[in-house]
């Protein structure tokens, strides 16, 4: 096979039906070709999707539709077509149903609706932009995290996905030349994050770093000797704080807030 087609088909916007789409495709190693089809809410749009998926060779339909005479229909047309298909939310729903003893309202699109949830994700998103870096100090004592770490351990990244599950995050860069704000004692060691990475992984980012902006790699930012130097302080503020540590070594932002999530105090993510 050259080329696999997934059509990602929700009657919303296709976020759920993509994830698990990306998620599954990453472990093949075979070219995929990504087509989304949001808001197939009716006949129409199944029938454009319909001509489509004909036309597009070998497929898989994946979809999330929460109307169920929209879902059968779907469902129906892929046996026609033989086409491969994984009805992502369907199984769910009937589960719930089932369990709770009530049918769900079948409205696409309410987990995106302008909820208290949606404005605490902005608020949230917000506060991750205006207390990066280190900006304002009065922020640590705001913030539902706090992330400490030597540059290149991906605190403002991290900061942002955490915010999106809607906790405030502060993040304050370690460097053994500038002194540590004072609030930060004040943070309860619970609440605070030092992340932390293999010295030659670093190496090799920063060496990247320097080359995106211009920079020679043999700048002492990305120097081992500074490097090393440089996470021996981090580990002793650590210490000193008491604060957990998580390893960023090899982690991609998600991994990485997954293990931040774990260590929080019990219950906060879920209070929001």
């Amino acid at each position: 096979m050259e080329e696999l087609t997934l059509f990602v088909v929700s009657d919303s916007l296709g976020e759920t039906a993509e994830g698990v789409a990306r998620a599954a495709a990453s472990q093949f190693d075979v070219p995929v070709r990504m087509r989304r089809f949001p808001h197939v809410d009716g006949p129409e749009a199944v029938e454009r999707l319909m001509r489509s998926v004909a036309e597009a060779g070998p497929a898989l339909v994946v979809y999330t539709v929460v109307i169920p005479d929209l879902r059968e229909r779907l469902r129906l047309e892929m046996a026609r077509l033989g086409v491969a298909s994984v009805d992502v939310m369907g199984p769910a729903l009937d589960a719930m149903e089932a369990i709770l003893g009530r049918p769900a309202t079948h409205s696409p699109g309410l987990v995106h609706r302008l909820d208290e949830g949606y404005f605490r994700r902005v608020e949230a998103v917000e506060f991750a932009v205006k207390y990066d870096d280190g900006k304002d100090p009065r922020g640590l004592l705001l913030a539902d995290v706090v992330l400490l770490g030597v540059s290149r351990t991906s605190k403002t990244p991290l900061s942002m996905y955490l915010a999106h599950r809607r906790l405030k995050v502060a993040n304050v860069p370690l460097m053994p030349e500038v002194e540590l704000p004072r609030e930060l004692f004040q943070v309860p060691r619970e609440r605070l994050v030092g992340l932390t990475i293999d010295p030659r992984s670093l190496r090799l980012i920063r060496q990247a770093r320097l080359r995106a902006i211009g920079l020679p790699e043999g700048a002492s930012y990305a120097e081992l000797g500074r490097i090393e130097e440089e996470l021996a302080y981090a580990d002793g503020v650590f210490r000193r704080l008491g604060c957990r540590v998580v390893d960023v070594t090899h982690r991609a932002v998600e991994e990485t807030a997954a293990r931040v999530l774990q260590e929080l105090p019990g219950g906060l993510e879920l209070q929001r």
